[in-house]
């Protein structure tokens, strides 16, 4: 999800004054191609800076603290519904644009949102395994990666994201990734604990260390794959017993300093030549159909990228789970603190 150099893209300081004809971006780490800024800032005139994070919530925790100057932020579907509930977001009418046709209603999830009257669905894909084959072996899901450690001796990481993580005691579990049930959560919880030894580091950085061998392999977005195109023996599998698929929407801050600005933006993201250059470097999904035959061919025949129907069928989406949260944000204290 989070795959190409921005080195290109300044970055925004919080709380700076915002010029005349200027849009602020607080996006995913490495989750938009700076071409596509680059040709709408040549198209617009409007000069777009960029900041990024690293999880829904960091970015939630930055906005809440009162960081100002962001137009645009790019939260998860379930985050999406908490930041309306919260009143953090601005009613767009992006839905009402002519473009708008082009996009997928099955990517309509926001339940805060479920015409679209707020954000543009952005991209989607899957949280699944990168592996080094030549260091693991074959592997077809969560229960041959957890064991790796014992068998090869290799190192595996997980994310440093509390949802993700806790998602595989869920999937192992059979039960859903949303429970609310404290008996349910627990169980998830023991069922990481009783692998945490194994684990050599809660991180976002697989990519490199896979490549430079510190790991074997490592929990990480499908994005990944841009990393390791060319490296046969580097691959990616969404795990047989099931996993998590993620997507993020373009949203406008109700304290953004450049609505207008950031409207424009949302309906220059819905011509499908922009978003299918967005998709040739994030390896992401789009939920912009015809913008789906415009992207290269190895993204589009990638059953990884573009899932078939049987492997959807597996995977589960995050909501937002309320009050519930405060069973995961505990059991995720003692994972992460368990010795």
């Amino acid at each position: 999800m989070k795959t190409f150099a921005l080195a290109s893209v300044a970055a925004l300081v919080a709380g700076m004054a915002q010029a005349e004809g200027s849009l602020a971006l607080y996006n995913w780490g490495d989750y938009i191609n700076p071409e596509v800024l680059t040709k709408f800032t040549e198209e617009t005139g409007i000069e777009v800076t960029l900041d990024v994070y690293s999880s829904n919530e960091e970015m939630l925790a930055k906005i809440q603290a009162g960081a100002t100057g962001y137009d645009i932020v790019f939260p998860s579907v379930h985050m999406n519904d908490i930041m309306i509930k919260l009143g953090l977001l601005e009613k767009t009418g992006i839905n009402t644009s002519a473009d708008f046709k082009n996009i997928d209603p099955a990517f309509l999830r926001a339940k805060e949102d479920p015409a679209s009257e707020y954000c543009l669905p952005y991209a989607w894909g899957t949280v699944g395994i990168f592996y080094d084959e030549t260091k693991t072996g074959p592997i077809t899901g969560w229960a041959d990666f957890l064991a790796i450690p014992e068998k090869t001796g290799g190192k595996i990481t997980l994310l440093d994201d509390m949802r993700e993580v806790l998602a595989i005691g869920h999937i192992m579990n059979g039960t859903s990734v949303n429970s609310a049930d404290p008996a349910e959560v627990q169980a998830a919880a023991d069922y990481v604990l009783s692998y945490k030894a194994a684990v050599s580091a809660f991180t976002y950085s697989v990519p490199a260390p896979l490549a430079a061998g510190d790991i074997a392999a490592g929990q990480y977005y499908v994005g990944g794959i841009v990393r390791f195109v060319d490296k046969p023996n580097f691959k990616y599998i969404i795990p047989a017993e099931g996993g998590t698929m993620y997507q993020e929407n373009i949203c406008v801050l109700a304290s953004a300093p450049n609505k207008e600005n950031a409207k424009t933006f949302m309906e220059f993201y819905l011509r499908p030549e922009i978003a299918a250059l967005n998709v040739s470097t994030q390896f992401n999904g789009t939920p912009n159909t015809p913008a789906n035959a415009l992207t290269p061919e190895f993204i589009k025949s990638n059953p990884n990228i573009n899932v078939s129907a049987e492997t959807l069928a597996r995977l589960q989406i995050f909501e937002d789970i309320g009050a519930a949260l405060k069973l995961y944000d505990r059991a995720w204290n003692t994972i992460r603190t368990a010795q």
